[in-house]
């Protein structure tokens, strides 16, 4: 998949203070995908989709849209994009069905009661089409926001902490929405506190840090890289020692000498390392296990060690 939706090219942005959110920020995003930025706060998350989306013009850099450059051809590349901020506007007195339609306008679209429909039922929204925004449930209430930006029939969908608040079942509900959005060809890039979120809903996962973009990797890859994964073995007989064969800086007896705790990455694992070597010594040894029982670190943990290391 080689067909970028958005590039941006050493991108910076300084404030007037001379606060610099962003420092020559390279990210191609590709057409299709759910793109997952990770970042603490202030990390500049909000700052890089306010650029790209045009409501704040850069200090250097180019952004592409489409092949629509983000400031020169404007009006071009802002109608390619839906943006869902994290919170509700005040039209709590409007309808459903009038305030998605009223943005639909503001992009200069004609009205298409037809599209507007779709929208409302593929959001699970068609039934609350004449309630007034007031009287939602905060979920709800989100999905509205969805449907605001998929009003103008968007290719690319921004989703600023898209479930930031909401209960854990409704975040799941939220998942499933946005891989119908994708399904349907609309690119995703969410920006998220929730390792979970990026972990259960990402090809590709940037993490941005003090206004720098410090890795981008598939998903798969970089849990593969990145994630350490640790084998206990619960053994039939306690050991009060490793043998020598087995003294080794990834290997550990724990529990009072009843487990033996090996941690190790993918990688070592494709290099011929690892857990077959491990076990043919422990039966040349006459160590037997009764269980045994693995753990993968998450993209929490992963995140966690990138953002410190680069602190």
């Amino acid at each position: 998949m080689n067909d970028p939706i958005i590039s941006i090219t050493g991108l910076n942005k300084t404030y007037q203070g001379g606060f610099q959110a962003l420092t020559h920020v390279d990210l191609t995003i590709q057409r299709g995908e759910i793109f997952a930025l990770l970042g603490p706060n202030g990390a500049g998350k909000t700052t890089l989709i306010s650029v790209v989306c045009g409501l704040v013009n850069p200090t250097q850099g180019q952004v592409l849209i489409d092949g629509f450059d983000s400031v020169s051809d404007y009006r071009q590349a802002r109608e390619r994009i839906g943006l869902v901020p994290q919170e509700l506007t005040n039209e709590a007195f409007e309808t459903v069905w009038n305030t998605v339609s009223f943005s639909r306008g503001l992009f200069g679209k004609a009205p298409d009661p037809a599209h507007i429909e779709k929208v409302l039922k593929s959001l699970a929204l068609w039934d609350k089409r004449h309630n007034r925004l007031m009287t939602l449930s905060g979920g709800m209430k989100r999905r509205v926001l969805i449907a605001k930006a998929l009003s103008h029939e968007p290719r690319i969908l921004f989703l600023d902490e898209p479930t930031a608040g909401v209960d854990v079942e409704l975040r799941r509900d939220m998942w499933e929405v946005v891989r119908g959005l994708r399904e349907s060809g609309v690119t995703i890039i969410l920006t998220t506190h929730y390792i979970e979120e990026a972990e259960e809903m990402a090809d590709r996962i940037g993490v941005i840090n003090r206004g720098e973009i410090v890795l981008v990797e598939e998903k798969a890859a970089l849990m593969q890289k990145l994630g350490s994964k640790q084998l206990t073995l619960q053994l039939q007989t306690p050991l009060t020692k490793l043998p020598g064969t087995l003294q080794h800086e990834a290997l550990s007896l724990a529990a009072n000498g009843h487990e033996l705790v090996y941690t190790y990455d993918g990688q070592q694992e494709e290099e011929g390392h690892g857990i077959p070597a491990l076990l043919a010594t422990l039966e040349r040894e006459g160590i037997t296990f009764k269980d045994l029982h693995t753990r993968q670190s998450s993209l929490e943990d992963i995140f966690v060690d990138l953002v410190k290391e680069r602190a």
